[in-house]
């Protein structure tokens, strides 16, 4: 079956659209009416009703009349609706893979997907939670590995993500430190110069908290270069990951910051509330326990990262 060829038929953009819808529902749930679909989708009527028998008639989709009690899903072929919606790919936004927690994430969401689709997972890398997730809801990846501190902080302020899957705590990092440029300081004093990036959820939160009660001077810097900065002395302090220091074998100081949960050491997958077919497709496909276990395999040198 060529289902591109039926795409660009005058009904193609109701069976895409309709495609979309039916890969959020379940076998047994209970569907929308024409008319329902109609309102939302901003489609003609007789355009959705031949669009719908275009699925049925090709076995994407079976839908069963129960009279006053509604229509229902009896049948659903995943395979057959992903072709029609168009998804042949997912695209997802990580961290820089400056650590090696990272590299294991990142090879295990590439490599470990129960995926029975053949829809491969691709990833493209950029530093800072807030860019991840900005791509995410302007629909330019379909979804992003942040923490869950900073999938929480994003969501309360702004809505429009759910988290897809958690992988616990200290699966995105060990833990956050304060790191000093002077071996001798324990904590942040009034005058310093600290280093803080905006676009970074997690440590922008962390380092003004920290920093809490002090006259210092925020410097704006990029997260990647932030340990450098500490190091050559540019800034006095910041807020940074723990990782990063241990795989570089960096002997800076620093002093571990107290927390009152590990959601900034969680790694979540978060999807656009626009996309619930996109958060419907991960949660199926992608195995928290194997990707961890990936994870835990490079970190221990076992396997050579992959992605």
């Amino acid at each position: 079956m060529d289902y591109q060829k039926q795409l660009l038929s005058k009904n193609g953009y109701a069976i895409v659209k309709l495609s979309q819808e039916f890969l959020r529902y379940s076998i047994g749930d209970r569907i929308p009416t024409v008319s329902q679909l109609t309102d939302e989708l901003e489609i003609a009527r007789g355009t959705i009703e031949t669009a719908m028998k275009t699925l049925q008639s090709n076995d994407a989709l079976y839908i069963e009349s129960r009279g006053h009690l509604g229509s229902y899903l009896t049948k659903k072929n995943t395979h057959i609706l992903l072709q029609y919606a168009g998804i042949n790919s997912i695209v997802g936004a990580m961290p820089l893979p400056y650590s090696k927690k990272y590299e294991g994430l990142a090879t295990g969401l590439t490599s470990a997907a129960d995926n029975s689709y053949s829809i491969p997972i691709t990833l493209g890398y950029m530093r800072g939670a807030k860019n991840r997730i900005a791509m995410v809801t302007e629909k330019r990846y379909d979804f992003a590995v942040v923490s869950k501190y900073a999938a929480k902080e994003f969501s309360k302020q702004y809505g429009k993500i759910s988290i897809v899957k958690e992988f616990g705590p200290h699966s995105y990092c060990s833990e956050h430190v304060i790191i000093f440029h002077d071996p001798k300081e324990n904590s942040i004093r009034s005058g310093m110069k600290i280093g803080i990036d905006a676009d970074s959820i997690d440590q922008k939160n962390m380092t003004e908290r920290v920093c809490k009660g002090k006259k210092v001077s925020f410097i704006p810097v990029q997260y990647s270069t932030l340990l450098e900065r500490v190091i050559d002395g540019d800034l006095d302090a910041t807020v940074w990951n723990k990782d990063e220091i241990i795989d570089k074998v960096s002997s800076i100081k620093y002093k571990e910051i107290k927390h009152t949960d590990d959601d900034d050491t969680a790694a979540v997958i978060v999807t656009g509330v626009e996309r619930p077919e996109i958060f419907l497709l991960l949660k199926e496909i992608i195995n928290v326990e194997t990707v961890l276990n990936i994870q835990k395999l490079i970190m221990e040198g076992k396997i050579t990262p992959s992605y």
